[in-house]
């Protein structure tokens, strides 16, 4: 063992090694061995491996160990545990526990009756508690939730015997916790505190209804020697782990709960703390370590009762009790007092204290915990106590919130928030009647949240917090942290917006207004300089006091923003005139950054000024195309009477916008003038929008060849926004004021000057030979297929005309494009984008295209892509390749979805394409490349072209009876559902769970199970292979949707499932013999509704592998009763 350790062994060596001793371990008998090892090593390394051959001994192969030697074992490693468990390593100890909780797994009560009561013996002994105590932990986890395979009657049976043991261990476990608390308690006694003190106050009293339980909460906490802090720490970790699996009952008595809540309040406590470290010796400071922790392991304790949602009647009163004494605990945290302040109090708490070999916790995290659960599960069940004071608890709560000493802490308050907003939200809906009633009782409270909130996200309260967040990087979420700081306080905002918005709105605006005059007043600071402008501004403090200004300028432009939605529907009119002061105050901002040109002037520090100047001009680009819906009712409203404000508005933000719509400006700030453009252009639809010379003159410049190309990104939104100027139809105009003749004209010059250079590839439809000709015209290609697949895209939903101008305009690119599609084909970058582009036009424009023209698409396609070309995409092109293929795939799903006759010629060539040419290639192909678009496609035909296989009118079935159905194309039915079966025996896990959810949807929709030809030639094939794929536990995420189409599929023939399926499965189970096959025959009641079948289904799936497991242990030549 220490050679095949050490760090010179070579790995070789190490495989002859672990040959041997594996070897070893599995022959009979050698478990005497290692039960000698045991006593005579000190070698950790040996021992372990010894423990090792037990614990596979007892798991594996305990059935065909003789019961002399069981006997043996039983009482063998008790006796070494007992003799040497002070001076074993703990890991080696718990190890050995372990072993014997397996054998007490297998064997008790029936061979091995004192397992439990031995247990209990040893806790009950003062010597050997701490032993007690691991020994029952280990039961907890093995016994109660057991992880191996047992059968399922003996999983219920041990679930019961623990359960019947629960309240005498709950008794135990209290005593020794009150007993430790109460020796030592009268050591430390103090005199009572001075009503001075100010410990009882009024909240408390409130909280506890009794003088004397806070008095005995009030009590000083006990100093416990190192041998009483470990009893302690142990017990706690039992109950934790007994709390997540015994039902709330009354055996958790309520002297219990008020022993556990006194070893809760050694988390909150600093001064137990300090005193370890007063002394000074490390010694004493790994004490004051291990008193936090049993504050942690206390609040872990409570955390697993509160986490149950069903809670009976006669334990309500106890949670109440529970949430009483938290909150005093609550109280002593946050608590205001000269020595401390909460914050530093609570930085002291929040140190990391190991607990139980896991990962590090500390007693803050542990106590947010309880509050989210407290507010997420027994809120609206506490809330009707009269005695319960919610609006001093919300209270303690904000001080905790605004106190966290780490920005995670800080976040998880603010989700407990969020959580307690939508549960008012949620009760103001259901019950509209008391609504202000509701409010008025929890308003200053969210009134308060929301002033400190958004205090916390200004540079001007709290600076040296904000400036820790880092900007830089980006999390999954593709955001940075300062930016999810900033998104979950603002979403706080908003619900509190939606609840009070008078008050909300009031509180913000007034913040905006103060940071908007610093900003407009930067132009008097402007002096032309040899280069430019430049910004005098040089003093360092005032170029600090300026970033902080502009920082928080941007973060409440951005709450401005988000609060747009609660200006419009149906309170447009009570809240009118506060959404126009924001919107003209929007308009006249941007239109200031615009003319003075902030984004381009030169400052003292540019690293740092320059950024905050084009952040707060793009975030007030963003914050009015948020006001865009509102806009837009403004225009409904008003069109008819005097819509000069409206006008005036519109144009005013379309002249901010124009200047920066050039490639010299920076790309955040051109992005945001482009999305406002598509707003503007896409939900307020002005009819003078095309009239306004701002709009014509970047008309002129995105047609103008010899003007600079934009970005791409920008390139197409700008495209985007000028068709749909002039495609989509005015609002509140008739048909007949559209002016669409014009428009026709003008949509088709604007889409003729930007496909120009692509129009102009088709006369040379080869692939050009050059290397750098090549890469041009791949260039032109992405840039017009580009913008044109966008186009497409945002006109997609819109009115027949729209879509018909669009088309007209769109012919000839689209021919350009399918007679440059052979000469690209083995291009697979460009092949894409083409598909991408036929995919889009598929779905948005087919009726426009005409049937003969798509019928050449399809027809070009299907020829194009021959087996030799598809294998060559998937197999040899990668990613890109595939990506070919998929897309290809997704425009024939869109064609066979089509009803109608028109496209239903193609279906043989299509089912043709997947069954012969595509699934051969990908079939024996590990990858889930291709497999799932070839899926959903050949679902896609059966769903949409049912009568193609099924021609049966209703009038047929009537005069036939249903058994007899006529069926057509049959062989290519049946080669598609054996495809279906394949992929159930396949281990991408996703195509399983989507390929399984299409059999079910076409059973719902068109009873595929019941079809004759599925009944009589598939069904239990597909029973059987869900049925392996349990057995295998090769897809257990799953479980639940196995089992629910297995019963679904046995229902349409229970009989023949229970007299012919059933027997069949068993008798070609190998591994079982005949007299288990019969128990688990037997096992499986005849059950016809959904719950009961699918318990059969798992029980039937569990034994069968515990039988398997059993058997594979019986040493060769068992005899088999």
């Amino acid at each position: 063992m220490t050679e095949f350790f050490h760090n010179c062994t070579t790995n070789e060596r190490k495989r002859e090694i672990e040959e041997l001793l594996n070897n070893f371990a599995q022959q009979i008998g050698a478990w005497r061995f290692c039960l000698y090892f045991l006593s005579s090593t000190r070698n950790d390394y040996v021992m372990m491996y010894s423990l090792t051959v037990f614990e596979n001994l007892i798991n594996k192969m305990w059935l065909g160990v003789p019961s002399q030697d069981k006997m043996e074992i039983r009482s063998c490693l008790p006796k070494l545990l007992l003799a040497h468990h002070k001076t074993l390593p703990y890991f080696i100890r718990n190890k050995l526990c372990k072993v014997i909780v397996d054998i007490g797994r297998q064997d008790w009560p029936m061979f091995y009756h004192d397992f439990f009561t031995n247990i209990l013996q040893l806790i009950q002994s003062p010597v050997t508690t701490p032993l007690g105590l691991i020994m029952l932990k280990t039961t907890s986890e093995e016994l109660a939730c057991p992880r191996e395979d047992l059968s399922v009657a003996r999983k219920e049976e041990l679930r019961k015997l623990l359960l019947d043991q629960v309240q005498t261990v709950l008794g135990l476990l209290t005593g020794i916790l009150e007993s430790i608390w109460d020796k030592h308690s009268v050591t430390a006694a103090t005199p009572p505190p001075s009503p001075t003190s100010g410990e009882s106050g009024d909240l408390l009293s409130s909280l506890l209804q009794s003088p004397s339980a806070a008095k005995l909460l009030n009590q000083p906490i006990p100093i416990l020697d190192t041998e009483s802090e470990y009893i302690c720490s142990l017990a706690l970790e039992c109950l934790a782990h007994l709390f997540s699996w015994i039902p709330l009952s009354t055996s958790i008595t309520p002297s219990l709960l008020t022993t556990i809540f006194h070893f809760a309040r050694f988390g909150c406590d600093t001064r137990v703390r300090k005193m370890s470290s007063v002394n000074g010796s490390s010694q004493n400071s790994v004490l004051g370590q291990e008193r936090g922790r049993l504050g942690v392991l206390a609040m872990s304790c409570i955390n697993e009762l509160m986490s149950k949602n069903c809670v009976p009647m006669e334990f309500e009163e106890y949670l109440l009790r529970m949430f009483q004494q938290t909150f005093y605990l609550l109280q002593k945290i946050t608590k205001e007092n000269n020595a401390h302040t909460v914050k530093s109090r609570l930085e002291e708490l929040d140190e990391r204290v190991l607990c139980g070999g896991r990962q590090a916790e500390s007693y803050i995290e542990k106590f947010t915990d309880f509050l989210r659960l407290f507010v997420s599960v027994h809120l609206r069940r506490i809330e009707s106590y009269s005695q319960f004071p919610v609006v001093e608890f919300l209270a303690l709560l904000f001080k905790y919130t605004f106190h966290q000493p780490t920005h995670e802490g800080y976040f998880s308050c603010l989700d407990i928030w969020t959580l307690f907003l939508d549960y008012l939200t949620s009760k103001i809906k259901s019950r509209l009647a008391d609504k202000e009633a509701v409010l008025n009782r929890y308003e200053d409270a969210l009134v308060l949240l929301l002033t400190e909130v958004l205090n916390r996200i200004q540079f001007r309260y709290n600076q040296a917090q904000l400036e820790e967040l880092d900007d830089e990087t980006l999390d999954d979420d593709q955001q940075t942290e300062w930016q999810r700081y900033l998104r979950q306080s603002l979403e706080v905002v908003a619900k509190v917006m939606e609840l009070l918005p008078t008050h909300a709105f009031s509180t913000l605006f007034p913040v905006l207004q103060d940071n908007l005059e610093v900003y407009l007043g930067l132009q008097q600071f402007v002096v032309t300089s040899g280069t430019g402008h430049r910004l005098n501004i040089t003093a360092e403090n005032d170029c600090r006091r300026l970033h902080c200004s502009l920082r928080d300028l941007s973060s409440l432009l951005q709450a401005v923003g988000r609060l747009a939605e609660y200006f419009i529907g149906d309170v447009f009119a009570a809240r009118f005139n506060d959404a126009l002061t924001v919107v003209e105050r929007l308009v006249k901002v941007t239109l200031y950054g615009s003319q003075i040109k902030l984004y381009n002037i030169e400052t003292a520090v540019p690293s740092v000024l320059k950024p905050d100047l084009i952040d707060v001009h793009a975030q007030s680009l963003a914050a009015l195309q948020a006001y865009a819906h509102w806009l837009a009712q403004f225009y409904s409203e008003v069109h008819r009477q005097n819509p000069e404000q409206f006008i005036s508005l519109v144009s005013t933000a379309l002249e901010a916008i124009t200047p920066l719509i050039s490639s010299k400006v920076q790309e955040k700030l051109l992005l945001s003038a482009c999305h406002l453009l598509v707003s503007l252009a896409t939900t307020v639809r002005p009819v003078f929008l095309i009239s306004i010379p701002a709009v014509q003159k970047v008309f002129n410049r995105i047609t103008d060849t010899s003007a600079q190309r934009l970005p791409d990104k920008a390139q197409v939104l700008v495209c985007r926004a000028l068709s749909n100027v002039l495609l989509l139809p005015w609002p509140n105009l008739p048909e007949s004021e559209q002016q669409w003749a014009v428009r026709s004209t003008n949509h088709a010059s604007l889409i003729s000057a930007l496909t120009r250079e692509y129009r102009q590839l088709k006369s040379n439809a080869i692939l050009p030979q050059r290397k750098v000709q090549l890469e041009d015209t791949k260039v032109i290609i992405h840039q017009t297929l580009s913008v044109l697949e966008d186009i497409v895209e945002s006109i997609s939903g819109e009115s027949t005309k729209s879509r018909q101008i669009c088309y007209q305009s769109l012919q000839e690119s689209v021919q350009v494009s399918l007679a440059l599609f052979p000469a690209f084909i083995h291009q697979s970058d460009v092949t894409d984008e083409m598909l991408s582009f036929f995919l889009t036009l598929f779905q948005g424009l087919r009726v426009q295209m005409g049937v003969p023209f798509t019928e050449q698409i399809i027809q070009t396609f299907l020829n194009m892509f021959t087996r030799e070309q598809l294998a060559e995409s998937i197999l040899h092109e990668g990613s890109t390749g595939c990506r070919v293929v998929e897309k290809f795939l997704k425009i024939l799903q869109v064609v066979v979805q089509e009803p109608g006759q028109v496209f239903k010629p193609f279906l043989p060539s299509v089912i043709s394409l997947c069954m012969e040419q595509v699934y051969p290639i990908i079939a024996e192909r590990s990858s889930p490349d291709v497999k799932a678009e070839l899926f959903e496609l050949l679902f896609r035909v059966l769903h949409h072209n049912w009568r193609y296989f099924f021609k049966s009118s209703v009038l047929a079935s009537v005069q036939r009876g249903v058994g007899e159905e006529q069926m057509e194309n049959e062989a290519q039915f049946s080669a598609i559902m054996q495809a279906f079966g394949q992929s159930f025996l396949q281990p991408d896990i996703h195509l399983f769970k989507q390929n399984l959810f299409y059999l079910e949807t076409l059973n719902t929709k068109q009873k595929l199970y019941h079809k004759k030809i599925f009944r009589t030639t598939m069904l239990f094939q597909f029973v059987n292979v869900l049925l392996q794929v349990l057995v295998h536990k090769s897809h257990d995420l799953l479980q639940e949707e196995i089992g629910i189409a297995t019963y679904n599929m046995a229902s349409v023939d229970f009989d023949g499932f229970y007299s012919a399926f059933l027997p069949e499965f068993l008798a070609s189970c190998d591994g079982v013999d005949s007299n288990q096959k019969n128990v688990l025959g037997r096992n499986f009641k005849m059950d016809r509704d959904l719950p009961s079948f699918t318990q059969n289904v798992h029980r039937l799936v569990n034994d069968l592998r515990y039988y398997r497991l059993c058997n594979d242990s019986l040493p060769p030549g068992t005899v088999k009763l």
